[in-house]
């Protein structure tokens, strides 16, 4: 008689969440243990699977966020019940905004108790309704496999997102004959509206052809839709420069003739002005934010607009918009290439590049250095050094949220894909030191740099401790200036310097890093960055570098709430740096 032992085995449900995650592909998960989630903690033991245990929930939802970013894989993060699941709010809502695919994975207290304000019973999946593309409440061993299956798939599918995945504990506990491929979900059914209709693709092709002054808003569905090549094959083809969304900073190389920068609230003078002097927009894979946009009304007023867009509910939604070619980027455009005949007219490149005037100081290797440091020099210098040790197209960044967060995306050139990994939509502080560990983890061969104003990085501190357990050899900058800086900085502008509470007081970083085991410098001039740098990077363990840069500096351009697009605050002249650079 034939042994079918194996064919199907009977498993608890903490084994049959293993058994299913190892089928989906994953090495690697983030979490912290509790009560109700337990049983799945006493089962990892049999299944080959790297856990990495944080210092607080939110982490492990930021870990698993920088691991999708950095590798385009599934991030997996699991918690308890309770205050373990409510504190995986932030970070799910971090992925749900940047549109990345994470499972969250959550015990449940037993399914018997529940709606009896059991002890840490919490309705997780009415809390995150609003902030997952799906979320499940799993009572059932049998339904783990199958749930969590579907789970991958909708995190993954038309426009990625969170997913959370609720278990209970008796579903742990009990068995059930597990079939991992009896578990597959049904095919995937596109929108209906994907398919980006002939007629528009038509009209589409008119307007291209007629545009004198055109522009590519190059957003994160580039990256996400794996369309770079596509991209520059366009953008060369018709010869029209492209300006680049936070997130879609690398979808187009930096270094390309055709790439301008960064559009929006802190773009570049240049970008913004060839975006409001056009005559047709084509924006790929972005939404029209309203840090992108400035005020509507002033919006782009003499440009035609064509959105390439895979989430229907963003067509219309913020901006009017002539043409909506509505499917996967990728597969748009190369419907749309083969139609798209070449143009040499290089008259809008050369009026564009025009615009950039003496701002191309941000160019120049050697910044002006006037005594001060800014947190301008720490941004150029890290990536002078990784260009010049032939590291650019292995490191990634990975910033929170705040000054030194836009200072990076003016003055670090990413030409690499899945080269920087920050918060867009949410805007979390806190954010990058884990998610920097989920990016390592993702990525071991690559040069991990975290950096981090002095506010954030205290938010989530305790990561340190992770990281030396991890044995992870992750790079540090902590942009330290004493304040909250871009509320400062608000602070300044618009409420007559009425610095409330944002002057911060910070412990002595080297000596907190010191304390976790992780070795460290206070860097104070500029002419000792480098240096610091380099020995960060070549020391083959984890390391943080204090940068005391200038209290009072600003990031500039800067568009002020109501303001158009074009009307910029340019650097006040009293400051110092880079005061010869009429645009920046």
């Amino acid at each position: 008689m034939a042994d079918n032992t194996n064919t199907n085995p009977q498993l608890t449900g903490a084994e049959i969440l293993w058994a299913t995650l190892v089928g989906e592909g994953i090495t690697t998960v983030f979490g912290y243990p509790g009560g109700a989630i337990l049983p799945a903690y006493d089962a990892l033991r049999k299944f080959p699977i790297h856990h990495v245990l944080v210092r607080h929930e939110q982490g492990a939802a930021h870990m698993a966020d920088g691991y999708a970013r950095a590798s385009g894989k599934v991030g997996v993060c699991i918690a308890t019940s309770g205050p373990g699941a409510t504190n995986l709010v932030t970070g799910i809502a971090t992925a749900m905004l940047d549109s990345i695919p994470i499972v969250c994975i959550t015990g449940q207290v037993s399914s018997k108790v529940l709606g009896t304000d059991a002890f840490q019973e919490i309705d997780i999946t009415g809390i995150t309704l609003p902030i997952t593309k799906h979320n499940y409440l799993v009572t059932r061993a049998e339904d783990i496999a199958p749930t969590l299956r579907q789970a991958f798939q909708v995190a993954t599918t038309g426009r990625p997102g969170p997913v959370l995945v609720d278990i209970t504990k008796d579903a742990q506990q009990a068995t059930a004959p597990f079939d991992f491929a009896a578990a597959a979900p049904t095919e995937h059914r596109p929108h209906p509206m994907l398919r980006a209709d002939s007629s528009a693709m038509q009209d589409a092709i008119e307007l291209i052809k007629n545009a004198k002054r055109p522009v590519i808003l190059a957003g994160h569905g580039i990256i996400e839709s794996g369309a770079r090549a596509q991209v520059i094959d366009f953008a060369e083809r018709r010869q029209i420069p492209v300006a680049s969304t936070l997130l879609g900073l690398g979808a187009f190389p930096t270094y390309h003739p055709l790439s301008l920068g960064m559009m929006g609230m802190h773009g570049e003078a240049w970008v913004n002005n060839a975006i409001q002097q056009s005559d047709l927009l084509l924006a790929f894979g972005m939404r029209f934010d309203d840090r992108v946009t400035g005020n509507l009304a002033k919006y782009a007023p003499n440009a035609k607009k064509i959105h390439i867009e895979i989430d229907p509910a963003e067509i219309n939604k913020n901006v009017k918009v002539d043409v909506a070619l509505i499917g996967d980027l990728r597969k748009v455009l190369d419907t749309l290439l083969p139609l798209m005949p070449k143009n040499s007219d290089a008259s809008w490149i050369k009026e564009v590049d025009a615009m950039k005037g003496n701002a191309s100081v941000r160019d120049i290797i050697n910044l002006p250095d006037n005594g001060h440091l800014y947190a301008a020099h720490v941004i150029h210098d890290i990536w002078a050094e990784a260009l010049a040790a032939n590291r650019l197209l292995q490191t990634i960044i990975v910033t929170d949220v705040g000054q030194h967060q836009m200072w990076e995306a003016q003055y670090y050139k990413h030409d690499a894909l899945r080269s920087l990994i920050t918060s867009g939509g949410l805007g979390t502080m806190g954010f990058a030191l884990p998610a920097a560990i989920g990016a390592k983890a993702a990525c071991p061969e690559k040069d991990v740099w975290v950096i981090a104003g002095d506010g954030g990085f205290q938010m989530t501190a305790a990561e340190l401790s992770t990281i030396q357990q991890e044995k992870m050899a992750i790079n540090i900058a902590v942009i330290n200036n004493g304040f909250l800086g871009m509320v400062r900085q608000w602070q300044e502008a618009f409420y007559d310097k009425n610095y409330a509470e944002s002057p911060i007081l910070s412990p002595n970083f080297v000596a907190l890093a010191a304390a976790h085991g992780i070795a460290g410098a206070h860097v104070s001039k500029r002419k000792d960055v480098t240096a610091a740098v380099t020995q960060s990077r070549t020391s083959g363990k984890p390391f943080l570098i204090d940068f005391q840069v200038e209290k009072e500096d600003g990031v500039y351009p800067m568009i002020a709430p109501g303001s158009g697009l074009h009307e910029m605050v340019r650097r006040p002249a009293a400051n110092p740096l880079l005061e010869t650079a009429e645009d920046v």
